[in-house]
């Protein structure tokens, strides 16, 4: 994705709310060997991107006066209730250097699931992203999560996932679970009645 942003030489409180005021969001790249860079972003135009999964879980393409570098957005603050974005971090990224951030999970299949369709389970996320390392280039934009022969009272757990080639999943020596399928107490205890 491309991002289009304007160096800025002030800051400060007062910098920043003038720069709001004006339909812009003040922000910095940071990381790589250059120095950290202060820049302003359309506010409109990234309230809309920060809408997209695509923008929080790839490699943008950052065109500051005609030089474009590569950044991931690593933090970002809103308003506490108008459609605001406050302030966006970014981090510039080198290609040959592994990047460690988390992605999103996409789970599928799990109507179809046999915990679900014959056990009358209920299928609970546990994690909702994952932390991995990859180079930039081999970056997902999300992971996905096969429910499709998860059975009642089972588990799925990291060591279970099929990852992209050249992504790590970061799970610090723990079998991470993701999702779980759990039978509710009420529905446990009806069958058990239809058995008698």
């Amino acid at each position: 994705m491309k991002v289009v942003a304007f160096n800025r030489t002030l800051q400060g409180t007062g910098a920043s709310r003038r720069l709001r005021n004006a339909g812009q969001t003040p922000g910095i790249i940071y990381g790589g060997a250059e120095a950290p860079q202060l820049i302003a972003l359309d506010g409109n135009a990234l309230f809309h991107a920060l809408k997209k999964e695509a923008f929080h879980g790839s490699v943008l393409d950052m065109e500051i006066e005609g030089k474009t570098q590569q950044v991931l957005l690593r933090d970002f603050q809103m308003h506490a209730y108008k459609q605001l974005v406050l302030h966006a971090d970014f981090q510039r990224v080198d290609a040959s250097q592994p990047i460690h951030t988390k992605v999103t999970l996409h789970f599928v299949n799990a109507e179809t699931s046999p915990a679900v369709k014959l056990g009358g389970a209920i299928i609970s996320h546990v994690l909702n992203e994952l932390e991995v390392a990859c180079l930039p280039g081999k970056l997902p934009e999300f992971i996905e999560v096969d429910l499709g022969n998860l059975e009642a009272g089972q588990s799925i757990h990291v060591n279970d996932l099929t990852l992209p080639e050249g992504v790590t999943a970061l799970t610090h020596g723990q079998n991470l679970t993701i999702a779980t399928s759990s039978v509710p107490r009420g529905a446990a205890a009806a069958a058990e009645g239809e058995e008698k």
